[in-house]
């Protein structure tokens, strides 16, 4: 079985009940979830060991994070815990015209305030076959954009396959900021995953002949930010999702895979929406396991972005599909007719 190790932080999500605003709720629902928290549920219900490493208060709702991950077979038992405070993050859905919102509210959580001490990577890393991080961990300042490099040393030294997802978030940091430290890490990533924007802003590497406003996406463009990405950094693989924005509520949804001066393109899905958070971590996790199982680009290409297409119909981050149904859906059968 391949072991998979990704490393990030882990939050509680609140949201109004259904589509209310903010202002209208007066509860909210609890989740916890977070970029490679996502990724290693999806591998983990994918038939993978994948453990998530992160750093969480010892107090009761640090514990809560740890036992969501537990109840969906991800291993937790690198986690180290300490400091004060979980982070947390707002989510009202959007729907038709009205754009989501995230809000958050994470300064100063465990993770971080982490140390490089907290992390043995050498011990971490046995056994694993595959890393795996985003963009938003070292953007949460402190030590992490040094343990990030640190990570990505250790597993290059043990050989381990790296993955980055860029993620870019500019409530985070600035886009100065990001270029710099994440030109630092891609050095030792194999297979990059961006969006149709992330590689403009932290590279200025732009899609030509392109309006994500109007939905409109050119294959010829995303062709050339991916070659202009492996030139760059000499990654092994760089896969791209490729978001039609018609509406909060519906989207058109496809991606591509470029190795070896080949782009693989996956069929377009249309998508009503019933929760987008978590969606290109769902294409994340279909695109490892896919390579990790062998699958060409592709196959791969095409089971990634069938994972995401049904992680958009499942309320809250986790994508809770086993890979029957992805393959399913991969496979051409999108009808979405009652199973008996």
């Amino acid at each position: 079985m391949k072991r998979i190790i990704t490393f990030g932080e882990i939050m509680m999500r609140l949201n109004p009940e259904v589509y209310l605003r903010f202002v209208q709720s007066n509860k909210f629902e609890v989740t916890y979830a977070g970029g490679e928290a996502n990724v290693a549920v999806s591998l983990a219900n994918y038939g993978m060991d994948a453990a998530f490493v992160s750093k969480v208060p010892a107090h009761e709702l640090g514990q809560s994070a740890v036992n969501e991950l537990r109840r969906y077979g991800v291993d937790t038992s690198l986690m180290v815990r300490g400091g004060d405070r979980l982070g947390i993050y707002f989510v009202e859905k959007g729907a038709s015209q009205r754009a989501s919102k995230v809000i958050y509210d994470r300064a100063g959580s465990a993770i971080a305030m982490a140390a490089p001490s907290d992390f043995d990577w050498d011990k971490i890393f046995q056994g694993a076959d595959w890393f795996h991080f985003t963009g938003i961990t070292p953007a949460l300042g402190g030590y992490l954009p040094t343990i990030c490099l640190e990570a990505c040393k250790a597993a290059k030294a043990h050989n381990v396959t790296v993955s980055c997802d860029l993620n870019y978030r500019n409530k985070l940091w600035t886009r100065e900021e990001a270029g710099k430290v994440m030109s630092q890490l891609m050095p030792y990533v194999d297979v990059c995953i961006a969006n149709e924007e992330d590689a403009k802003d932290v590279f200025g590497i732009a899609a030509e002949n392109t309006d994500l406003n109007a939905g409109k996406l050119d294959q010829q463009g995303y062709i050339s930010v991916a070659r202009q990405l492996t030139e760059r950094f000499h990654f092994k693989k760089v896969a791209i999702t490729l978001r039609g924005s018609i509406s909060a509520t519906d989207n058109d949804w496809a991606g591509m895979l470029y190795s070896d001066g080949k782009a693989s393109f996956s069929p377009t899905y249309r998508v009503h929406i019933v929760d987008r958070v978590g969606g290109g971590d769902s294409f994340g996790g279909g695109l490892i396991y896919a390579l990790l199982s062998g699958m060409d680009d592709q196959a791969s290409i095409n089971y990634a972005v069938a994972a995401s297409c049904l992680k958009h119909s499942i309320e809250h981050d986790f994508n809770l599909v086993s890979v029957a149904e992805v393959q399913t859906l991969a496979d051409g059968n999108a009808s979405g007719r009652v199973q008996r």
